[in-house]
């Protein structure tokens, strides 16, 4: 796969941080789009999978959902609005080493986790 940086490549990891917010691979395309007509869906989503690869953006695989694109790449916890569906940051601290407190009983070899919560967002508490 060719990992030099591109034109394209730049456009949508500036979306991406543009954006603020944890985005899908068409919210990027449709971003991208209006200035950049001739951009192809599957340029974006090839783009932000390598991006996530190579850790310049952190990919967030939703269960049941299209995955999410995160501008921030430490590591940290997410939240999903049941009602809007919508991905917040949780402000916790990030358990290290979780994985070691696993009982194997299948044969795995944990090597990371991710956490989402679910709850209801303050816009659709109101």
């Amino acid at each position: 796969m060719n990992k030099r940086s591109t034109t394209q490549r730049s456009l949508i990891l500036e979306a991406v941080k543009e954006l603020r917010c944890h985005v899908t691979a068409d919210e990027v395309h449709n971003t991208i789009v209006k200035k950049y007509p001739h951009i192809s869906r599957g340029t974006v989503y090839r783009n932000l999978n390598l991006l996530s690869d190579i850790g310049e953006i952190r990919k967030v695989e939703m269960p049941n959902g299209a995955d999410r694109f995160d501008y921030l790449t430490h590591d940290h916890y997410h939240a999903r609005c049941v009602k809007c569906g919508r991905i917040f940051d949780v402000e916790m601290e990030f358990i290290v080493d979780l994985e070691k407190n696993i009982k194997d009983t299948h044969g795995f070899e944990f090597i990371s986790h991710d956490i989402i919560f679910k709850g209801t967002c303050l816009e659709c508490n109101k």
